[in-house]
């Protein structure tokens, strides 16, 4: 008997995902990418003895199936987690001078486990550090699936709350910026609840924070590949899928353009893994009850700025910043290769004021800011500044974008969607892209009448909570 065979479109994480699931369940698979290359838009590319990633990528310990990936993949040693939650926030706004905070969390229990951070957190007052616990509190008690909750911003919530201009800048933004590429005004309080519920609400550990020591490329493409060859599944780059045909037998016809030519392939069961508006061009007539919904998702860039230093002058890892333009500093030196000086990259989210200005207003913009932040630069050579800017990096978690995403499971029979930007319940993350790949892998495998057997919770298995 011939092996059922399930096509997944797009090879990003949500797709690869969906492919490993769907093959190890004894599927025939084939995975189609448009570009040259897997990981959709968290990749590497070289410049000359650089290897760069587009942008800083960071995942949390409560990211359960992001780390089941890396665990699938081989890459688990590869992107470690920090034995405890440490960041270093640097103030150069402060009226006394800059100065320095730490959001560290210890091992007492929730929500003991910050309160001494936020005790000694310098960059808030008194009031507002005791206001922001009471927000938090009354922040917990929220469940970020009510529906209501979708059509409030952050910010009026944050506001209802007691919370000042200054806190909701030098902590709720602090954080949601980088998880939700979105300002508290921008944000819906469902995602911005289960953000906060799940990151610094749930376990003492949920919010340490893990990173790549090797280039993006290396767990998002070489690594996939390996297993996706050891999984007998049949990955082709630089393929286009142009159409998709219900056949009379119930099955699917999937029309490619190859480096071999054109393509038809049959199959039984179809993923499609691409951007919403990607999706909305292939989806057939019905497989949505409103598919126009799907261009009502927006989205919201992210700006990479990228620095190579002559010399040393940043001796942390990473730390973000207050009263400055620059939001979050890592240092890429021997993640690139390089072997000579220093590689900065800075992570710029909700970038749409920047997104498109020309690189030699963005050098006048942020050199001097970091002269500010880092005094070691102010004598250094700058060797080289670059940019890397990504449109349409998240779908935008405006307030109602709840209801505009769509489940796993389409109206056609065969036929299933994953990414980021479906209803995962997550912003959009490299958790909520593999989640998303894992959701409608499992849905499709139902559809098929053999269901995948339910794994136990943790990062090498299924997902405990479905959340960020």
């Amino acid at each position: 008997m011939t092996a059922q065979h399930a096509v997944v479109v797009g090879g990003g994480l949500a797709g690869t995902t969906a492919a490993l699931e769907l093959a190890g369940a004894g599927l025939r698979v084939t995975l189609l990418e448009g570009r040259p290359r897997l990981g959709g838009l968290a990749f590497s590319f070289t410049r000359g003895d650089l290897t760069v990633d587009n942008g800083q990528h960071v995942y949390l310990r409560c990211c359960t199936a992001y780390r089941w990936f890396l665990e699938r993949v081989g890459g688990t040693a590869l992107a470690p987690l920090q034995d405890r939650l440490d960041v270093p926030v640097l103030d150069v706004a402060h009226p006394k001078g800059p100065r320095l905070g730490r959001l560290r969390r210890t091992a007492l229990p929730v929500p003991l486990h910050l309160a001494g951070a936020l005790a000694g957190y310098p960059h808030l007052s008194l009031t507002e550090r005791a206001a922001v616990g009471r927000a938090a509190l009354a922040l917990r008690a929220l469940d970020p699936e009510d529906p209501a909750l979708d059509g409030i911003d952050f910010a009026t919530w944050l506001g209802r709350h007691g919370q000042s201009p200054r806190a909701v800048a030098a902590l709720w933004d602090l954080v949601g910026i980088a998880t939700l590429n979105a300002t508290a005004d921008q944000c819906s309080l469902a995602l911005a609840a289960m953000v906060f519920k799940t990151g610094l609400l749930s376990e003492p550990g949920a919010a340490d924070i893990g990173w790549a020591r090797v280039p993006l490329g290396d767990l998002h493409d070489t690594l996939p590949r390996k297993a996706l060859d050891a999984a007998r599944v049949r990955t082709e780059t630089r393929a286009r899928v142009t159409g998709l045909t219900r056949t009379a037998a119930g099955g699917w016809q999937v029309a490619a353009d190859t480096p071999a030519g054109p393509e038809l392939l049959d199959a039984d069961a179809v993923v499609l893994a691409v951007p919403q508006r990607e999706a909305h061009g292939l989806l057939p007539a019905g497989a949505l009850d409103d598919p126009d919904a799907l261009l009502d998702i927006g989205t919201a860039p992210i700006l990479n700025v990228h620095v190579v230093y002559d010399r040393k002058v940043l001796k942390r890892p990473f730390f973000a910043a207050l009263g400055s333009p620059v939001q979050w500093v890592f240092d890429r030196t021997d993640t690139s290769g390089l072997t000579d000086g220093q590689y900065l990259a800075l992570s710029q989210s909700a970038a749409q004021t920047d997104i498109d200005e020309p690189v030699a207003v963005l050098r006048a913009k942020y050199l001097p800011e970091l002269e500010r932040l880092l005094p070691a630069a102010r004598g250094a050579k700058v060797r080289d500044f670059f940019v890397t800017r990504e449109r349409t990096a998240t779908f935008a978690p405006t307030p109602g974008v709840g209801r505009l995403r769509p489940a796993a499971r389409t109206r056609t029979p065969g036929l299933y969607l994953a990414g980021a930007w479906t209803a995962t319940g997550w912003p959009a993350t490299m958790e909520g892209a593999v989640r998303s790949g894992r959701t409608a892998a499992r849905a499709a495998l139902t559809g098929l009448g053999r269901p995948r057997e339910t794994r136990p919770s943790g990062p090498t298995g299924g997902t405990p909570q479905e959340a960020a």
